[in-house]
This record gives structure tokens, C-alpha cells and sequence, in this order.
């Protein structure tokens, strides 16, 4: 069993008592999984983070009065730095896009499996983003094409393509099988992408994806 401080510890956040419930139990069996708490509110999950250290929260976005970007906003403004995978039964194209804005590290639709939701949260984990592959590209639809602006912001052919694969959520070990090179030179043209972009992860690269470019390489 993992050591207690290699542990995902987790924080699911949906007003379906059910679901929540449901899920809290399913992903405790996980190896390496420490669901450390699920509640129904934005203000119950607030109170949890300024108790709890947790690495992960799985946010539903539709929450009673409130919605996931009333959470995200408020647990930004007390500091709050885990990771956000929203799980939702659907959400709209331009709320989708003010959720990767945010800064969000996925977002999974409800009607995928359990096995599927513990892929997508070790990925995240593991520094990947995973989003929803159709949720991703409705987002973006109305955005102007990433070959013009890239082009114009000087990135490298290399560039172009490990900025296209970061959007697929690959991993630097599958970048570098993809483009036949050493996963070294993978994290060396991030590094060149992060530099020219002003972000420094995986998941800013697929805001400013969002906010400047689009999805076409």
C-alpha cells in the first residue's frame, strides 16, 4: 500500500447526497486513493480545505444556487491551491470555457465510468489535464485558429507539436514516443512553451490555449 504521504487525498464536492456517497465509496478502494471528505456546498468545502490538506477536488459544477466557478473563485481568493477536476452530468460551451480560464485541470462527464474517473484523476495528478474530448473542442469552437497565432508568436515547428499533444493530455514519456524523441527534449520545449507564454503548467498552457489560440495544429 502507498505511504500515507504518496497518497491522492481527495475531496469530492456534490449536492447529490446519492452520487456523492456512492463515489466517496468507490474511489476509498482505490490503491492510493484518501478521500478526506464530500459535502453538498461551496461554503461546507471551504470549511473542509481550512481544515484538511488535500491534493484533489472533484467539483461538481451544477450546485444548488451555486455553481463550481462561485467555488473555484472563493477558494482561489483564501489561497487554495489544489487541483480541480469538475465531474458534471454536462456543462455549456461558454461556461466550460470560464472554468478552463479559471485554471481547472479537467473536466469529466458523469455518465463515464468509476474506472474511467480513477484514470482521469491519476493523470491530472500526474500532471496531465483531462477533459472531456468533445466538452474541450465545443469550448473552443468559436476561438481563432492556433496555427495563425502561433505562427505569429514565432513557435517552432516542435513547439506546435508538443503544444498539440498537451492538448490530447498526453504525458512528456508519450510526447516523446509520438515525435521520436528523448522525453529530455519533451520538457525542454515545454520549458521554451511555458517561457514564451508566461504559464508554468499543463493546465495554463490549455487556458491560454483557450483565450488566444484554438485547437487547430
Amino acid at each position: 500500500m502507498p505511504d500515507a504521504a504518496e497518497r491522492i487525498r481527495i475531496l469530492l464536492v456534490d449536492d447529490h447526497a446519492l452520487f456523492r456517497e456512492s463515489t466517496a465509496r468507490l474511489l476509498s478502494r482505490e490503491l492510493g486513493f484518501d478521500v478526506v471528505g464530500h459535502c453538498g456546498s461551496v461554503e461546507d468545502a471551504l470549511g473542509v480545505l481550512r481544515q484538511r490538506s488535500v491534493d484533489l477536488v472533484l467539483l461538481d459544477f451544477d450546485l444548488d444556487q451555486r455553481d463550481g466557478g462561485d467555488f473555484i473563485r472563493l477558494a482561489r481568493q483564501e489561497g487554495i491551491q489544489a487541483k480541480i477536476l469538475v465531474v458534471t452530468a454536462g456543462v455549456g460551451p461558454d461556461d466550460a470555457g470560464d472554468l478552463i480560464r479559471a485554471g481547472i485541470s479537467g473536466i469529466f462527464l458523469k455518465r463515464h465510468s468509476a474506472a474511467s474517473l480513477a484514470q482521469s484523476i491519476r493523470d491530472v495528478m500526474s500532471g496531465k489535464v483531462s477533459f472531456d474530448e468533445k466538452v474541450f473542442q465545443t469550448a473552443i469552437a468559436e476561438r481563432p485558429s492556433a496555427r495563425s497565432v502561433a505562427q505569429a508568436e514565432h513557435f517552432t515547428k516542435r513547439e506546435r507539436q508538443v503544444l498539440s499533444a498537451v492538448f490530447e493530455g498526453l504525458a512528456n514519456k508519450e510526447i516523446a514516443a509520438r515525435l521520436g524523441v528523448s522525453e529530455s527534449s519533451v520538457k525542454a520545449t515545454l520549458q521554451q512553451l511555458f517561457a514564451k507564454t508566461g504559464v508554468r503548467t499543463r493546465s495554463q498552457l490549455v487556458r491560454i490555449a483557450l483565450e488566444r489560440h484554438g485547437h487547430e495544429f
